[in-house]
């Protein structure tokens, strides 16, 4: 096949040095602009330039050159088939559930973090990041898996690495899994927790999206705009209705939980989003939540553009040097490991070698799901910086630093945060928690309450009134609660599969995806491993996935870490050496910076092992340290402290035995002198019956 990039037109080539020389320019003003305050159109133009430029040239250059992608090739839905798992499906649906299955919590969370280090850190690394790093991976996993009839990261590491290594990493992979999947699921209760309008509204997105999914696989087949458009007006509906159960004094207390009946209700749908048809739920709920997702990011796009906010957060604030009362940690290695989702992110390769590769229908559309998906993610990580970067930075930091620094009253916050440099009043904090809605904005961290704040003035700009800032509110913790949900559903059912893949060593009919044994018992394995961490720690605040919680961004990227090894293994095996830095490069950062990260956590100021000490020593001197309430919960924040150093100790030698391994693989490849790779055979497309 022909894999030379097609030529531009000169019309084209004077249409892209157009875009070039706006995002350059614009890139420029963020970079250089110094001590005064800068207006958030400039990232929303240098964003749209970097994304469109990259997608263009380097994800077409990838897909021609370095994957050869063919569409004249079958793809595994096509030769599968099953009505279950396999199912062809229309490219904006499969695009629909990707990006909705990938952008969880990290593109909204992790950047509000990082702002604590100014706008311009977390900026250049989400745009050159997601370019080079975070779109690649995506892109070439997806791709990887679409050649080896859609099997997951931890197969085709076994695989392409070996026996050893390759049980090595299904394990290290599924733990990882796991503990992703348990943060987001808890990152839903909190969001849902005593809030019926979310609630209802979220719940109301299953029985739609099974009415997408039956109608357009039984009544309307193929009419996608014509079921997107019943199933955005349904969502719409909800999302309106919603509003009115929660003022009722009849339904709102029938959709009002606590965090444990929320832990099982998500149990529950997990279940069910695993085993059913992906075509009768999973596929049309996310292609549904994608329509919320886009459609707000555009709106808060618009508001940026027609009330041009000033970006009021240091374009970088001294806090770089790891001081900062959001999170510890220099801005190096910790800025990429809190922006993860947005960048690059470990999570992806789970979807994009899970229940994405089981429904693309052409191979021609892998760049646009695998590397375009991404970098729509990465357009949520920007404008959630912009939101947060909007904010009153006194106003900031009250809502993200501990009550331990700034006490529980506004005068205590408002005198500790002006210490810190960012003077604000009691006044300012007060009048912005009673313009949400809510009686104090003080220590809501975590990210999503400042998130939805930063959300709710943007959009009362354009859109004001007496209660629409805390409607607007309200509606962004809805958002960011569907936002997370998508990932948890298609996350089940990625754990499904991976562990039927482990369960087939043993038991080799197990490992079949339309084995109903193995479907159903595999899935049981899976909600009962996350839902346990997510139901006790929905409980308890000191247990369950809360014990696990500091291990979540380290985890993530050295997932990422790991999927980028195998990309690089492929590469030099399929004897296509020459592209071999395309993710040799971001594999390297990475490994570096959670290494780095891992290491700093082991020993130093920051580590556990000193958090250990601390709360320790305190029990000795008979003192209570904040957040224990007593002397039993001094000695349960001691060991959940040792069990995350000695977790974090297992995660870094999983990551070096892996580059151990990879590095045997691509030495080996490297001498043979024909591929080596463990591709299936090429089937054409034009010869599967459709």
């Amino acid at each position: 096949m022909n894999t030379a990039v097609p030529a531009q037109s000169p019309a084209g080539k004077i249409l892209w040095a157009a875009i070039a020389i706006v995002g350059a320019f614009c890139l420029g003003v963020i970079a250089l602009r110094r001590g005064e305050p800068i207006n958030a159109i400039w990232l929303v133009a240098a964003s749209l330039s970097v994304f469109v430029i990259g997608y263009r040239f380097y994800g077409k250059f990838i897909e021609h050159s370095v994957l050869q992608m063919n569409p004249a090739r079958a793809t595994p839905a096509v030769l599968r088939n099953d009505g279950l798992d396999y199912v062809p499906t229309d490219k904006w649906v499969v695009f629909g559930h990707h990006f909705a299955a990938i952008a969880g919590a990290g593109p909204l969370v992790g950047p509000v973090l990082a702002a604590q280090m100014g706008y311009l850190p977390g900026t250049l690394w989400i745009l050159f990041g997601v370019v080079f790093a975070g779109a690649v991976q995506d892109f070439m996993i997806l791709a990887l898996s679409l050649r080896r009839d859609g099997r997951s990261l931890g197969s085709m590491l076994r695989e392409e690495l070996g026996p050893a290594p390759g049980v090595v990493a299904m394990f290290g992979v599924l733990v990882l899994m796991m503990i992703v999947l348990a943060v987001l699921a808890l990152g839903v209760v909190k969001a849902l927790t005593h809030s019926p309008w979310g609630t209802f509204t979220v719940a109301c997105t299953i029985p739609i999206a099974l009415l997408m999914g039956v109608y357009l696989r039984w009544f309307r087949v193929g009419k996608i705009l014509e079921v997107s458009l019943i199933g955005l007006v349904l969502l719409l509906g909800s999302i309106w209705l919603g509003a009115a159960v929660a003022a009722s004094p009849t339904w709102g207390p029938m959709f009002d939980f606590d965090a444990k009946s929320l832990a099982w209700l998500l149990i529950v749908y997990g279940f069910c989003a695993s085993v059913l048809p992906v075509w009768l739920l999973l596929a049309p709920r996310d292609y549904l939540s994608t329509f919320l997702k886009i459609g707000t990011i555009a709106l808060l796009a618009l508001a940026i553009f027609l009330a041009a906010p000033t970006l009021q957060m240091p374009a970088v604030t001294k806090f770089i040097d790891g001081t900062g009362p959001v999170f510890p940690g220099k801005l190096f290695p910790f800025l990429f490991i809190t922006i993860a989702c947005g960048a690059v992110s470990g999570w992806h390769s789970i979807i994009a070698s899970g229940t994405t590769p089981k429904l693309l229908a052409n191979e021609g559309e892998a760049r646009m799901v695998g590397y375009g998906g991404m970098l729509m993610e990465a357009f949520v990580a920007i404008m959630a910086l912009i939101a947060a970067s909007s904010l009153h930075p006194g106003v900031y930091f009250a809502m993200n630093a501990p009550t331990a620094l700034i006490g529980s009253t506004v005068e205590s916050a408002a005198k500790a945060i002006s210490q810190l440099g960012f003077v604000v009043t009691p006044d300012q904090l007060a009048q912005t928690a009673k313009n949400i809605g809510e009686s104090s904005i003080l220590s809501r961290a975590g990210g999503a309450p400042t998130l939805a704040v930063g959300m709710a003035q943007l959009l009362h700009g354009i859109i004001p009134g007496e209660r629409m800032m805390a409607f607007w509110y309200h509606y962004a913790i809805l958002f960011e609660a569907l936002f997370i949900l998508t990932t948890v559903d298609a996350g089940t059912r990625v754990g499904r599969f991976m562990i039927q893949e482990i369960a087939g060593l043993i038991h080799k009919p197990l490992q079949q995806t339309e084995s109903w044994t193995g479907n159903l018992l595999a899935t049981v394995i899976c909600v009962a491993l996350w839902g346990y961490f997510l139901y006790q720690g929905a409980g308890d605040p000191l247990g369950g996935i809360n014990t696990l919680w500091p291990l979540f961004g380290i985890a993530n990227q050295m997932l990422a870490a790991i999927a980028l090894m195998l990309c690089t293994v492929v590469v030099v095996k399929l004897k296509r050496e020459r592209y071999v830095w395309v993710p040799a490069m971001p594999a390297a950062w990475l490994v570096i910076c959670t290494l780095t990260a891992g290491w700093e956590k082991l020993s130093g100021p920051i580590s556990f092992t000193a958090a250990a000490q601390k709360y320790a020593q305190g029990m000795q001197a008979g003192k209570l340290l904040a957040p224990a309430k007593n002397a039993a919960e001094m000695q349960r924040i001691v060991t959940n402290n040792y069990v995350d150093m000695a977790l974090t100790g297992l995660f870094m030698l999983l990551v070096l035995t892996m580059l151990g391994f990879a590095l045997r693989s691509i030495v080996r490849a490297w001498k043979a002198n024909h591929p080596t790779t463990h591709e299936e055979p090429f089937v054409a497309l034009s010869s599967v019956a459709h």
